[in-house]
This record gives C-alpha cells, structure tokens and sequence, in this order.
C-alpha cells in the first residue's frame, strides 16, 4: 500500500514529515505529492511560528515549523491512497482507489483550521471521502497542551493523523455527531500571538506565586439529594478534604470494605511534582484519623480505581507515565497494596474505569497515542475476567471529544439504564462534568448520550469539577482552588493576586 499526502509546498510543516502511518499496527510509508499554494495566508505567520517558537516552546521544534523540502525526494510510486490536505479541487486523472479529504468545520485546507483557531476554538476534524462526500470519521480535539496559534495548529493536524490511522485500518468507525463551534470573527494572528503570549507571561507569574493547579476533595452525606437524582450540585453542603497547601488532593474514590470506609484519593506533593495514593477513613458524620498514604511507585499515580472481584478488593491507580494498566490486590485494608498483574501494557491509558455489562466486563480509558492533548481520546477493552485477557474494541479509539471522553468516576446503574460520568474538557481540562447514559455497548458498538452538564457554581464553588463517585450516603467530588505558596499571599484577597485581563478561571 503507497499512501500520498497532497500539501501545499510553499507551507511545508514538520508534521507531515513525522514518518509512517500506523495501519492495523502497521507502519505504511508516506509519499508527500507537493502542489501550488491554492490561498495565500495571513501576512507574517511564519514570523509569528517562529516568535511563538522561541518564547513559548523555548527553541524547541513543534510540528508547526517550516519544513525544508530535499529536492533528491522520489516518489514511491502510484498511490494507493491520496489524502488531500489542500483546499483545491480533486485532480481529475487521479487513479487512487481511495480519496480522503480532512474538512476543519466543514471547510478543506489549513486555512479553514486557523480560522477556527483565531476565532477562538479548535475545529470539529472530519474525514471525508471526497469521491462520494461520506464522512468516515469525526472527532474534537482537545487543546489542553496546545501553546499558541503554532501549538494549536500542530494539535489539529496530528488529531488529523490520528483519524486517517483508524479510517486506513478497514476498522468499523462509530461516527458521533459533533456540533461544530459557533461562527465568530476570526482575530488578527498578530493580536491573536500577543495575547497569547502576555496569557503565557501572566501563567508563569501565577505559578510563581501559586500552587497550580491545586485540586482538592469535597464530600457530603446525602440520601435523597446525590448528584445522579438532582442532575446538579444543590442539596446539602459539600465540604473540603484539608489538605496541607503544599499537596493537594484529587481522584476521590470512597469504598466500605471489612466494615470500615475510606475515601482514596491521588495525593501530590507540589514539591516534588509525583502522585502517590493515600487514603483516609470516613465515621458516617466525616473523616476521622489522619491521611495515610497507601501506595507509592517510582512513577506518578492518580486516579485509584477500586473493584471488588473474587471477594478481594483491586485497585487500578492512573499510571500512565509508566505507559501500562497494572491491578493491585490489597493484602491489608487499606494500607498494603502488591501489584498482581498488568492487564494492558505499551499504551498511554489514563483514568481507567470498569464496569460490567450484559455478561462482559469493559474497560474504559482516556487513550493517547502519543501526541497532542489526554482527554480526547476514548479506547474501551473487554474481557469475561478482571484478569483478562483484555481485548481492543472493534472501533478503537471509539470517540475523540474533548467533552464526553475522558472517565469521571463509576459507573452507575439507574433503573436499568447504564451511566457514567464524563470530563467535559471542552473549556480546558477538568473544568465540568457530563452525566453520560450509555445507549449501547458491546464489543463492535458504542454510543453514549449526556444528558446533564454541571459546572462548578452556587453548589460547588470551587474553580474546577472532574471526579464524581458515591460510596453508600457518602458522595465525594474535587474541583481546584488557588493555592499561593506563601503565608504573605494568602492573606490578600483573590483580586490582588490576579491582575489585568487574566482570570482565575483560565489558568490551568
């Protein structure tokens, strides 16, 4: 198979030059067939690329560069396939079995993507056959490591890559339907650079007088007002988990077992930039006793997910630095965790979360391949055992959306109906919650519906919202709060530590 990317060579970029596509875990070479510019772009952008390239990524390359092109390229041959980046008509002699064209709200080509990008959002990517117009696939990015116009370009096109790697491999494709971002005046990309920059500036002061971001654990005893029969936040108070100011706590997952209940949680040191997972024990009125850590790696952990099975109680902590799914089997409640096995290993799947349904246990995560942003990206597995073996989901990754993928928490059942919690990602990470009802799930389908939003706000005042879990009357969510590092900062009010234009609400 020869695959051809057709790109305009006056706008060479280093992303279409990072090697081979992936097909059914198959590397195919790329030949590039370059072609005449079919519009111009903003004046000076390549300025900009570069400005943003010096102060935002300190020098270092990013898939928005300028490309050089070596003029000894040869082509591999008659392509295959033919992935057309540019805004021009189809070629009418084209022979190529198959003709893909990425679509950036609706509209061919790069300039189509930065106008989405400097009217403030990331576009809705579709692959589009262009022979017949049949949308093959789509997805919404995340922009939560994008930095800058270069940096959110570079995240449009490699979510790009990613969704021609999965339409190339003949897999099934669940194509959801994506709303596109509403219309706006594109800004200058001039402006748009500046203001980025003094953004950038305005973070770096911020953490220099901040812990960011800082998460931390509200919980509540509520019988009749939880979150899964309200749809909200109201009901009785939520309280905050103190944490020390130099640690936060986030992840909350309470569990009952051999008579007491503990909440644990992903416990980070700010000093020392790792998580570990620690726990402390709730009486029925609140926490008691001291938090205790329970179980610490070489590599950052979060996310303690706990199952029971087998009569023992598991645990499958976030470890995705260490690019593998480990189970932990408690040897003593709660504070002596070995781990008993990998489940999955070589991929980055971050906030594991299983439930089991219709005879089958499924494994969800926040899948990323390597590239651009973690909360878009949904994979499911399957297995008849917790031990596995763990199988891949026919259509994997089986959704990329900023808003609905990303895992929250369990699974609940509501009168027959399967539910989850999703991270709505779409305003930056961590930022809200959706209350997901799955409609189906097998290991061929998937297709989940959000029902309700919920933002922090009156019922939960924290800045941020990305966990929610229920153990018995006990309901514990997290959200973040600024932090500054010094008594002297903690005596002013909120309004002096943030000035100009920067609001709390922006920052990580």
């Amino acid at each position: 198979m020869i695959i051809e990317f057709r790109c305009e060579r006056e706008h060479a970029r280093g992303w279409m030059k990072r090697g081979p596509v992936a097909v059914d875990g198959h590397d195919v070479p790329v030949q590039i067939a370059w072609t005449a510019t079919a519009e111009p772009r903003p004046p000076g952008l390549e300025g900009l690329f570069e400005l943003e390239r010096m102060i935002l990524r300190k020098g270092k390359p990013g898939g928005a560069d300028r490309l050089k092109i070596s003029p000894q390229e040869s082509a591999l041959g008659e392509a295959d396939i033919v992935v057309d980046f540019t805004g021009a008509s189809r070629p009418p002699d084209c022979s190529a079995r198959r003709y893909l064209r990425p679509l950036f709200n609706g509209v061919a080509g790069e300039n189509a993507a930065l106008a989405a990008i400097l009217a403030g959002d990331l576009p809705v990517i579709e692959i589009v056959n262009d022979i017949d117009g049949a949308v093959l696939d789509c997805g919404h990015p995340s922009a939560e490591i994008a930095a800058g116009l270069s940096g959110a370009l570079e995240t449009v096109m490699l979510r790009t890559l990613t969704m021609l790697s999965a339409v190339l491999s003949e897999a099934p494709r669940i194509v959801p339907a994506l709303p596109r971002p509403a219309s706006a005046a594109p800004r200058r990309p001039a402006a748009f650079v500046a203001r980025g920059l003094a953004i950038s500036i305005a973070k770096e002061i911020y953490r220099l007088c901040c812990y960011a971001p800082h998460w931390h654990v509200g919980w509540r005893y509520s019988r009749d007002a939880d979150v899964w029969q309200t749809r909200d936040l109201s009901g009785p108070a939520w309280n905050v988990l103190a944490d020390p100011g130099h640690r936060f706590y986030a992840d909350p997952f309470p569990v009952e077992w051999q008579g007491r209940t503990f909440v644990f949680f992903e416990d980070l040191d700010h000093r020392v930039g790792k998580g570990i997972i620690s726990a402390i024990e709730f009486d029925g009125a609140g926490p008691v006793g001291e938090v205790m850590p329970v179980l610490q790696e070489s590599w950052h952990l979060s996310y303690p997910f706990l199952i029971e099975d087998r009569g023992e109680l598991w645990m499958i902590p976030e470890s995705s630095e260490h690019r593998d799914v480990a189970l932990y089997k408690c040897i003593r409640f709660p504070d002596r965790w070995e781990r008993h096995c990998t489940l999955l290993s070589g991929l980055e799947l971050a906030d594991v979360t299983i439930t089991r349904h219709n005879g089958m246990n499924y494994l969800f995560g926040a899948w990323r391949d390597g590239t651009a942003g973690y909360s878009d990206m949904l994979a499911i597995y399957y297995a008849h055992d917790l031990l596995g073996p763990w199988q891949p989901h026919a259509s994997n990754p089986v959704l990329m959306d900023r808003a609905t993928t990303r895992p929250a928490g369990n699974f609940v059942t509501i009168d027959g109906a399967l539910w989850r919690p999703v991270q709505d990602c779409a305003s930056g990470y961590g930022t809200g919650l959706g209350l997901a009802e799955i409609v189906e799930l097998s290991p061929t389908s998937f297709r989940q519906v959000v029902r309700h939003r919920l933002k922090p706000g009156a019922g939960w005042r924290g800045r941020k919202l990305h966990t929610l879990n229920r153990c018995g009357s006990l309901e514990v969510i997290d959200g973040a709060r600024i932090q500054p590092k010094t008594r002297a900062l903690a005596t002013l009010p909120a309004s002096a530590v943030w000035s100009g234009k920067m609001s709390p609400a922006t920052t990580p």
